[in-house]
């Protein structure tokens, strides 16, 4: 019997099939008016995107509540396989500028798989307690439905 990594315990995972193939779903992790479009759980919205997609490039997405409050989530990218996988972390919030507080990374594949892609959003976090403090702000539901959102708009493409 094995007994689970450590780092299992910081770790919070989306996957889903996907109805489209890995370079659509990537482009839609990679175009900024692609990502606007989807990114934020309704109502909230996302009205501004900055992506450099290299690694060491910087990404800005705001995301806005319905009662106009802003919440900038600034990283920087530190793995690009374009149309295979992206890993971003907010440890950064640009080039190498520390970030205050940083809570996480965030790894993105995708995968083909029978007619569409394997999509899995794998966060992980340093410590527990930011584990719990992201699934308790309601990861899997808002990870989720960003995910039904996403989908639909790889239907549209």
């Amino acid at each position: 019997m094995s007994t689970p990594s450590p780092l299992a315990a910081r770790e919070l995972q989306l996957t889903r099939l996907l109805p489209a193939s890995p370079a659509t779903v990537y482009r839609a992790w990679t175009e900024p008016a692609l990502l606007q479009q989807w990114f934020a759980p309704l109502p909230y919205t996302t009205p501004h995107v900055e992506l450099d997609v290299r690694p060491g490039g910087r990404s800005l997405v705001v995301m806005r509540d319905p009662d106009g409050n802003d919440y900038p989530n600034a990283g920087v990218y530190l793995e690009v396989i374009p149309n295979q996988k992206l890993v971003v972390t907010d440890a950064y919030s640009e080039a190498w500028l520390p970030a205050e507080k940083p809570f996480m990374t965030l790894i993105l594949t995708f995968a083909a798989e029978a007619g569409g892609t394997r999509y899995t959003a794998l966060v992980r976090h340093w410590s527990v307690a930011d584990r719990e403090a992201h699934e308790a702000m309601g990861f899997h539901a808002g990870w989720g439905q960003t995910t039904d959102q996403l989908a639909a708009l790889l239907a549209r493409l």
